[in-house]
């Protein structure tokens, strides 16, 4: 990726132009001390003179573009402070709807709340003070006797960042809530920005560094010190990348810190960023009167044997490395956001978006888009698309709209490519307004699939699972630890912790592995199911790489086949590579090739692959392919249980056997209830010591009432204990119970069992 830069035509301003802002129309506003502000269209090009104002403006922002309301009048505001105390409020066309008295001496930075209820502003008094949408003064914040150099809204709108001299300041809204403080440079503190989607900070001083922050005051990136001191900096609407500036520098980086280009302009110092809403061009005011646009260009991306380079605005290049052949494609409009997968790749211009086939890049299939796409995601039957006015939208791949995902509290602004993932028939994502929890939706209804899943700590990524039936889907979260935990999408999903200091999580999109990248290690579970089959099997279906040589921080880009892609903190891409054969194996059992997977871990001699055909097995009820496996491994107590379901008559009895076996006693007792097989379900609570539903069962059932009072007895002799349960005393003297009676009950009951039709031991 690089930043092309050009200037604005004609130089407008005669004086350092102060602050530059795009309007949600993409029109850039530019003030200057020549007392003008200025209009420039989307190419760079000056549409004239908006205003001649009475004052030095030092801070300029629009009004914010809100979800689903693109026509409201207040989005053709923005504000403007000035050295003389006040801030200004100005309408598209050029006039001051209102002037207010703000603050003793300049007001230094002002910013608009994300949802456009609030204005904060501070200044050289080192007072904060928030304002309603009308000019009318809400609160004053804090009271310093330093001057403060710039502001930040936090996402939720519930806290407020500034810079105070060389510390970094989180004052929460409400005033009874405790303020977070840090030294966050060796200079004073001239530029700050909270990004909404990604919740990181980045700052800017004197001490010529740009560092990086999560919203806790953690350090996440520190630059190298440069020539002059940062004056600049801006996240990206997107949260992917942010830009920073300084004399005669202009930066674009990565969120992780990295930095992606560097130019020089000669602009002198920069003195503000703005981004457009759609995150492709930057709009930078240059300390010599200047104004310098920066549109991203020569972006790309990889998927199985096809690379897709963005070379201009609106042409973009396919490369096929396995036949040699290149495809050009050209669009109406400039391209916003791409991406591919699952053999399809999409684009999104400003107007369209355009569907294409691997097959066929000649004919794609074309709609119209009512608003800029801000993310695509794409999943094996369909993609998502994700934009201000219309939400979360789900397509196919001929571009007919599939659903609309809603949820109370979901704000699209917010939706970022950790926080929301889709697979083929489920979509699952953070609620932001409740970060501990992760809503599912069915991606062909829309609505809610199953209920909600609340973790204990703040969740801040969410993975589905792209492969396999929906009943198995799983999803993976990392919370605010960095712990992974898995669980099944369900109404009640069993969560299992996997691992701990967790950097980054991607599942396989060809098959079911999943990878972490934790504590220095390459972690690769090579069956993820075998934790709801035989959790004890997960950890030896684990394999560990070290990869220390991948810094810190490192993210992992995708996850296909064989081929996982790794970027650096850094900023350098690594392939690494994982065996091929539990791929193998999982393809020979989902076929119901068993023989065949038999003789692949024969060959390989893995104990990891046995373990995960062991597991396969067990789930794939393949009880001769389960019991070899077993074997492999040493499993001797699992071998013989293995053989005992073997000798059960019935499918039910097996059935429940297995579902014993992955620890779903309530699912074993439903089947064996169904199945009117009452002894074994009787038996099943007996055996897990459950011992007043083992009596409520033959109660209700009215047999083995006997049956369960005898083993009670024998439970409580060993154990030398009276009996407590009121239940057991109220039938111990109502129940006459006879040992040779019940074996021969007992007995009866297996006899039945083994007579039915069908019946048969497992061959």
């Amino acid at each position: 990726m690089k930043l092309k830069l050009s200037s604005g035509g004609t130089r407008q301003h005669k004086e350092i132009t102060t602050a530059v802002g795009w309007s949600f129309a993409n029109e850039l506003v530019s003030c200057s001390d020549d007392k003008t502000i200025f209009r420039w269209s989307m190419n760079h090009e000056p549409l004239g003179k908006l205003l001649e104002i009475d004052g030095f403006v030092t801070a300029l922002d629009w009004f914010p573009s809100l979800p689903g309301k693109s026509d409201r009048k207040e989005q053709e505001i923005f504000v403007v402070s000035c050295t003389d105390g006040t801030f200004k409020l100005v309408n598209k066309v050029g006039r001051v709807e209102k002037s207010v008295e703000a603050h003793k001496g300049a007001v230094i930075a002002l910013r608009w709340s994300h949802d456009g209820t609030s204005l904060a502003t501070c200044g050289e008094d080192g007072v904060v003070k928030t304002w309603n949408r009308n000019g009318m003064l809400r609160s004053t914040i804090t009271q310093l006797d330093q001057s403060i150099y710039d502001i930040a809204w936090s996402p939720d709108g519930e806290q407020l960042l500034f810079a105070a001299g060389k510390d970094l300041v989180i004052k929460p809204y409400q005033p009874s809530t405790k303020q977070t403080q840090w030294k966050a440079h060796d200079g004073v503190i001239t530029s700050v920005d909270w990004n909404v989607v990604n919740n990181h900070i980045v700052s800017g001083g004197e001490d010529c560094k740009y560092k990086v922050w999560d919203s806790f005051g953690r350090h996440l990136y520190s630059s190298a010190p440069f020539d002059f001191a940062i004056t600049a900096v801006a996240w990206a609407p997107s949260g992917t990348y942010f830009a920073v500036g300084a004399f005669n520098m202009l930066r674009l980086c990565d969120k992780t810190g990295w930095s992606i280009a560097r130019e020089a302009p000669d602009t002198g110092s920069i003195m503000d960023i703005s981004w457009t809403s759609d995150g492709t061009q930057l709009a930078a005011a240059g300390g010599n009167g200047s104004v310098v646009f920066g549109q991203l260009v020569d972006r790309e991306l990889a998927w199985s044997h096809y690379e897709v380079h963005l070379t201009e605005s609106t042409k973009m290049t396919v490369y096929d490395v396995l036949t040699d052949s290149v495809d050009e494609l050209e669009f109406r409009d400039r391209v916003i956001d791409f991406s591919m997968g699952f053999g399809h790749l999409v684009v999104a211009t400003s107007a369209q978006c355009l569907v294409y086939s691997v097959n066929n890049w000649n004919t794609p299939h074309i709609f119209d888009l009512k608003e800029s796409v801000s993310m695509i995601k794409i999943s094996p039957k369909h993609f998502t698309t994700v934009d201000n006015l219309s939400g979360v939208q789900v397509f196919s791949f001929e571009g007919r709209p599939i659903s609309q995902l809603k949820f109370p509290g979901l704000r699209p602004e917010f939706v970022s490519h950790l926080t929301l993932s889709v697979s083929g028939d489920a979509a699952a994502c953070v609620d932001r307004s409740a970060p501990k929890v992760v809503r599912f939706l069915d991606t062909v209804s829309g609505r809610p699939s199953c209920k909600e899943f609340t973790h204990t700590l703040d969740i801040d990524e969410v993975l589905l699972n792209q492969v396999g039936h929906a009943f198995e889907r799983k999803f993976c979260v990392v919370d605010r630890n960095r712990d992974l935990y898995m669980a099944t999408v369900s109404d009640a999903p069993d969560v299992v912790k996997l691992a701990t200091m967790v950097d980054s999580a991607c599942w396989n999109d060809e098959n079911d592995m999943l990878l972490a990248l934790a504590d220095g290690k390459l972690l690769v579970w090579l069956y993820p199911q075998s934790a709801f089959t035989d959790r004890d099997l997960l950890p030896r279906t684990r394999a560990d790489q070290e990869a220390i040589d991948l810094g810190k921080m490192p993210r992992c880009v995708s996850f296909s086949g064989t081929r996982a892609t790794i970027r650096r903190s850094d900023g350098a891409v690594m392939a690494v590579s994982v065996s091929p054969y539990p791929a193998k194996l999982s393809a020979f059992c989902a076929a119901g090739e068993w023989e065949a997977a038999l003789r692949l871990c024969r060959y390989v001699k893995d104990p990891q692959l046995w373990a995960c055909l062991a597991a396969m097995a067990v789930a794939g009820q393949d009880y001769n392919a389960a019991e070899v496996a077993y074997a492999a491994i040493e499993e001797v107590d699992k071998l013989k249980y293995m053989l005992y379901i073997k000798e059960l008559p019935t499918k039910e009895s097996r059935t429940a056997a297995v579902l014993a076996f992955q620890r779903k006693s309530d699912e074993a007792l439903q089947v064996l209830i169904q199945g009117g097989l009452i002894y074994r379900a009787i038996k099943l609570n007996i055996r897990q010591h459950a011992w007043q539903a083992a009596l409520e069962l033959a109660v209700k059932h009215q047999t083995h009432i006997d049956t369960v009072l005898f083993y009670r007895a024998q439970y409580l002799a060993v154990a030398k204990r009276p009996e407590t349960l009121p239940l057991f005393l109220q039938y111990a003297g109502k129940v006459e119970v006879d040992e040779e009676t019940i074996k021969k009950k007992i007995e009866q009951d297996k006899q039945a069992e083994r007579s039915r039709p069908g019946a048969a031991p497992y061959q």
